[in-house]
């Protein structure tokens, strides 16, 4: 995928480097680096990547603590209308990933773009001796 997991990877290690303080204590800090970067808005889709999974944002552990007011509309709700509004989200599942994929589709050109801007053109004349 063009380095797309390497690239992955390497920001999920900037993350821990960041979050730790002794390089012995890293795997201690792995689940929380691994929310922060499912949670976080990609600039190539525009989206999650738990959005783009699971049709729904993540509750953060804050939300519960501190409850938000997304937390307490869905905690107010009966079960049967809850799993209403979870059948009509499942529904625009494919809208949703199509939109992340056009939003890719215009990240792939911009950077292109970008890239042709600075690439000097050279030509190439073969001489025959």
């Amino acid at each position: 995928m063009n380095g797309a997991v390497e690239a992955a990877n390497n920001n999920i290690k900037k993350i821990i480097e960041k979050m730790t303080v002794n390089y012995k204590d890293w795997h201690e800090m792995l689940p929380f680096t691994l929310l922060a970067y499912r949670t976080s808005i990609r600039s190539s889709t525009g989206a999650t990547l738990y959005s783009l999974v699971f049709v729904i944002e993540a509750v953060l552990p804050v939300e519960v603590e501190i409850p938000s007011m997304r937390v307490l509309a869905q905690s107010n709700l009966k079960e049967a209308e809850w799993a209403k509004q979870r059948y009509e989200q499942l529904n625009l599942i494919n809208e949703e990933r199509l939109t992340a994929l056009c939003h890719g589709q215009c990240y792939q050109q911009r950077m292109a773009r970008t890239f042709n801007k600075r690439v000097r053109p050279r030509e190439f004349s073969p001489e025959f001796s």
